[in-house]
């Protein structure tokens, strides 16, 4: 790479909760060059008014992948809630190969490298896909997001003060989206860093009773959880016309959570400090930053 030429990267699911998070970490480095992959040209908009350069790419087109990849060095990949992200990573890694990509963050998903959760493993295998090909990597492993409590499949989880999740009084770890994306930004920026690192992120593990507790205390109105079986979960999947090849792996992890069977659940780690330099956020500082969101008249 001639000296004066920037580092390239670009940001698959840019439009999404961790790739535009990442892009935001990154868009003021004067270091590298940021490349936004999208769908659309209408969705390349928002990053054009940002000055921020766009390319068009479709993970189930791969003839948009030699032109979305051209001179880029370094790659995030965010795949979709489909069992296609097997075939859709295979796919775009291979075209990557052959465009001279040399880093690659890929954005998978919790648990140990044993895990028998089904769309866990997938995301390993992508990891393993990644390794093989000869790339330098690093895996991002984030537990839940908090986010899910904001809004879940572009619906508000949330109303009056009134919540259902699918996994009874199961204690799970939580993570932050922006601080995944700022992991993320920093393994982008520095390669020689991150390279050959899997990092487990999950930093505050809550019950959702927990979490309702906090909630009121802290919003000074009443929240409650309210458990609901995972039937009711694969049933609005379905009537939500969702993959359900991927969507039957969330109900049978779901039964899981509440059978207590998914060992490590609530195993929180220490590692955010010393990738980032900061303290990761915690429920109280969550709910603190999204106080008007959990609010509620």
């Amino acid at each position: 790479m001639p000296d004066n030429k920037l580092p390239r990267i670009l940001i698959t699911g840019a439009t999404g909760q961790v790739g535009n998070k990442t892009i935001g970490f990154l868009k003021n480095n004067n270091e590298v060059e940021i490349i936004a992959a999208v769908r659309s040209q209408e969705k390349s908009r928002q990053f054009k008014k940002k000055g921020i350069t766009t390319v068009l790419l479709d993970f189930d087109d791969e003839l948009t992948h030699a032109e979305a990849l051209k001179n880029i060095d370094r790659v995030l990949i965010v795949t979709g809630y489909t069992v296609d992200m097997l075939r859709q990573s295979k796919v775009f890694l291979d075209s990557a190969k052959i465009a001279g990509v040399k880093h690659v963050v890929h954005l998978g998903a919790c648990g140990p490298d044993n895990t028998t959760v089904a769309h866990w493993a997938w995301h390993q295998l992508v990891e393993k896909y990644i390794e093989s090909a000869g790339f330098s990597f690093t895996h991002l492993r984030p537990e839940t997001f908090m986010q899910n409590l904001l809004s879940y499949g572009g619906k508000r989880v949330v109303r009056d003060g009134i919540f259902n999740q699918y996994v009874e009084n199961a204690t799970k770890s939580w993570v932050d989206a922006d601080d995944v994306a700022q992991v993320a930004a920093l393994s982008l920026l520095h390669p020689e860093l991150h390279a050959g690192k899997t990092y487990r992120m999950g930093y505050d593990a809550k019950s959702y009773d927990d979490i309702a507790e906090m909630l009121t205390k802290m919003i000074k109105k009443p929240f409650q959880y309210q458990p609901q079986s995972p039937e009711v979960f694969l049933k609005s999947m379905q009537e939500a016309g969702a993959d359900m090849a991927y969507m039957h792996c969330v109900y049978d992890h779901y039964k899981r959570y509440a059978a207590g069977t998914i060992p490590g659940a609530d195993e929180t780690f220490d590692n955010f400090q010393q990738i980032t330099g900061s303290n990761p956020v915690s429920w109280e500082t969550f709910i603190k930053k999204h106080k008007a969101e959990f609010d509620y008249h």
